[in-house]
């Protein structure tokens, strides 16, 4: 009972502490449809007018939908390349005794360390000499190779975690190193692989400073960069619009994290055994 009743103030506790942010966001969208007269707290009636942007382009700018489906692009091309390239060297880093492995690890996690602002002129040039400025391939590239060492370094703590005796078992029935690996060992880390995953395609679809540096032209431009262009002139803006926008945009992500929550807190389960 004293137990139940500690809970009970632990609930009370945390539902008063989050009243005004879901105060505040209640509010965002009762602005995105009415607009209350000065001195008034709720709008006099319902509009979609905030919406008109779903089915009508905004003067100078771009289609909501194509910059939508960019948005989509970018963030899912990020995410098969961060969980390829991270699934197989996490395994080999975790398998096979590589010379100066601890090194190595130790300089996946230095990469990381690097802000991205700090990079971006290099990138700017590398991808001005390579062909690849103001298109959304060189942005996804660029973003993939920023989240690799995260992503090489989580898949490695997750197949330290798995048994030896799993994969000598494939080998000594005959199966190859691949196929062990493919049939075995992966379904053995679907967890870290479903956590990472969630994650890159969040970071690719929250991603702002290298579309906006990197591909600003409307045609590859992304969700976060029109939302942005949105408060660029403060003679003509429209703040009812931006939120409308700004809802529509963080929509998808509150979907994606009521899906698989449980899967993002799995990114923390795997091992960092050496």
């Amino acid at each position: 009972m004293p137990r139940a009743r500690g809970s009970g103030i632990i609930v009370a506790l945390l539902a008063a502490a989050s009243a005004p942010l879901v105060l505040m966001y209640v509010f965002l969208v009762i602005e995105t449809v009415g607009e209350a007269p000065p001195g008034q707290l709720l709008p006099d009636g319902f509009t979609l007018e905030n919406w008109r942007f779903l089915w009508e382009d905004l003067p100078g700018k771009a289609n909501i939908w194509a910059v939508t489906l960019n948005t989509f692009i970018f963030a899912s091309a990020t995410t098969v390349i961060v969980l390829a390239v991270s699934s197989t060297a996490g395994y080999a880093l975790s398998r096979i005794n590589l010379p100066f492995r601890a090194y190595f690890l130790a300089g996946v996690l230095v990469l990381h360390a690097f802000p991205t602002v700090t990079l971006i002129i290099a990138i700017f040039l590398v991808l001005q000499m390579i062909g690849l400025y103001n298109t959304l391939t060189g942005v996804i590239l660029v973003k993939a190779s920023l989240e690799l060492p995260l992503g090489i370094w989580i898949m490695k703590g997750f197949y330290d975690t798995v048994p030896w005796e799993i994969e000598m078992a494939g080998v000594q029935d005959g199966a190859s190193r691949f196929t062990v690996w493919r049939r075995l060992i992966l379904p053995q880390v679907t967890p870290g692989i479903l956590a990472l995953g969630v994650f890159s395609f969040l970071a690719g679809w929250s991603e702002f400073i290298l579309p906006q540096v990197l591909a600003p032209d409307n045609k590859v431009q992304v969700l976060s960069v029109y939302l942005a262009g949105l408060i660029a002139d403060d003679y003509d803006l429209n703040f009812a619009l931006f939120k409308s926008i700004g809802l529509f945009y963080v929509i998808p992500v509150v979907i994606l994290y009521l899906f698989f929550q449980d899967k993002l807190m799995n990114i923390y389960g795997g091992g960092t055994k050496g």
